[in-house]
């Protein structure tokens, strides 16, 4: 039965998806920005149109793929490097390839008709989301309103349609998500300890709590690759809580500067879930400004005072005259929406906080496939009785274990 489950079409998890919004290649990371911060989506896909033989080929003539996907960590992660917290204006004019990850393989192309052992497959070798068309019943006219990622690129993200069809992507939170509709197709496996099973990594990204939270860019960085998150831990290993890039994707660009400042303990209350505390904004800006950073500094300052009329960047004295008159039309950025605001919700996506989502090695695999999706997260920590960290069980060790065992 197990066997028969895998063997479903990803058609069936593709129901009620949203089509993907795109961003083209060409665009910048200023483009990336606004259509990040336009979109309930946590991240954005960036396509190529490159008339390449294993490209999509669109009812307009081009022929697009999807190469990669940006999120607001991407942006900060970008802005924490020296020289673009010395100059974010000019960064902020970068192409957007800059920010995509250079690792392989993290987007794959399916078409619907693949197996969910298929998909299970491409994501325990390293994919973490699959694009996959859902077919729609569209008039003639909304046809001829569709649109490939133009190779001037966009200030804002656009449906992505490639010959009639749009896209959606699938997660490996999808597939989990999917799997434990039918958990007991699996039994006695769900019930099992998770470390009886063996799925418990000792590979865990941790800083210490009053560690520089620069100095955790990098395993920032990775986790966001990894679809892990980084812990926060004292002296003595105990985990006392963590920097997640889910967590940080709720923020704006000014949390660049954040991290460029505070330490790691400090940027865990920077982030939590309502908006950083007045005494640590106090902080930051003192921070920046013993350093120098005047155009961090002001684009840091825009937005803590809440102004949401015009770009923190565009706006910013650090720009020169020149540098914002080349700026078209199309990549200046707005905050009317408020989707970041400090006193609001910060949009119709889950707020993930600093709390790290824990279980224990003798928890079961469904109480912790449950305790994940119910967090949105996609991994849980596994600590001892007294807080102690012992690693970290994700998504892709609990898939493996059903493939394991369906295929046994």
């Amino acid at each position: 039965m197990a066997v028969s489950l895998l063997a479903h079409e990803i058609s069936d998890l593709c129901l009620a998806k949203p089509a993907l919004r795109s961003l083209a290649v060409t665009a910048t990371v200023a483009d990336a920005l606004s259509a990040l911060r336009s979109s309930d989506e946590a991240f954005i896909s960036v396509w190529d149109c490159n008339h390449s033989p294993e490209s999509v080929t669109g009812a307009d003539g081009h022929e697009c793929r999807c190469i990669g996907k940006v999120s607001m960590v991407d942006v900060i992660c970008y802005l924490c490097k020296d020289e673009n917290l010395l100059s974010p204006c000019a960064a902020m004019k970068a192409p957007v390839s800059h920010i995509l990850s250079k690792l392989p393989g993290l987007i794959m192309h399916l078409e619907p008709s693949s197996s969910l052992l298929d998909a299970i497959d491409l994501i325990l070798q390293g994919a973490q989301n699959l694009i996959v068309p859902i077919q729609r019943r569209l008039s003639s006219n909304s046809r001829r309103k569709q649109q490939h990622p133009k190779a001037g690129g966009a200030a804002s993200a656009t449906t992505v349609h490639g010959g009639g069809r749009e896209f959606c992507w699938l997660t490996q939170e999808d597939v989990v998500r999917f799997l434990l509709s039918s958990i007991g197709l699996f039994s006695p496996v769900p019930a099992i300890s998770i470390d009886a099973l063996g799925i418990i990594s000792s590979d865990v990204l941790t800083t210490d709590y009053h560690a520089p939270a620069i100095s955790a860019i990098d395993l920032i960085s990775r986790s966001l690759a990894d679809q892990t998150s980084v812990a926060v831990v004292d002296c003595d290993g105990a985990l006392i809580g963590e920097i997640s890039p889910l967590t940080v994707a709720c923020c704006d660009e000014a949390a660049a500067a954040a991290i460029a400042t505070l330490s790691s303990g400090d940027l865990m209350a920077y982030i939590d879930g309502g908006g950083p505390p007045e005494d640590l904004v106090r902080v930051v800006k003192l921070r920046l400004k013993e350093r120098n950073l005047e155009g961090m500094l002001e684009t840091f300052t825009a937005i803590s005072s809440g102004n949401r009329t015009t770009s923190s960047f565009s706006s910013s004295s650090s720009c020169s005259s020149d540098e914002e008159s080349s700026l078209s039309p199309t990549t200046t950025l707005t905050r009317s929406s408020g989707r970041y605001g400090r006193s609001a919700s910060y949009s119709a996506r889950m707020v993930r906080r600093a709390e790290a989502i824990v279980c224990h090695r003798k928890s079961s695999l469904v109480a912790v496939m449950i305790q994940a999706i119910a967090h949105r997260v996609n991994y849980v920590w596994v600590i001892e009785d007294d807080c102690s960290l012992i690693g970290i069980v994700t998504f892709s060790g609990i898939l493996k274990v059903f493939r394991e065992y369906a295929m046994a």
